[in-house]
């Protein structure tokens, strides 16, 4: 029924020899996998840096930005301060 051809015994060891090359086609497999998806990790580490570095490079201009808003803000508030002083001397007058 079940040999087909094969004794009993040949079945069985043919079953024996299927398992192991068959879970060593398995860890193949699992392997070349783990290797693709580490290789595919890298890949993604590395545009990940990437746009690390380029959202560090817009936040340095960003913060050099608001330091020359925040100079000229202080710069124009002395301005007018002064014009304030020279109006006030101007009605005492």
């Amino acid at each position: 029924m079940v040999n087909m051809g094969r004794t009993l015994f040949e079945s069985l060891i043919g079953e024996k020899e299927d398992k192991p090359l068959d879970r060593l086609k398995d860890l193949d497999e699992k392997i070349a996998s783990a290797i693709s998806k580490v290789k595919a990790l890298k890949e993604e580490k590395i545009l990940l840096e990437q746009r690390v570095r380029e959202l560090e490079a817009q936040l340095k201009e960003k913060n050099q930005e608001i330091e020359r808003l925040s100079s000229e803000k202080f710069a124009i508030k002395g301005q007018i301060e002064d014009l304030l002083n020279e109006l006030e001397t101007i009605e005492l007058g």
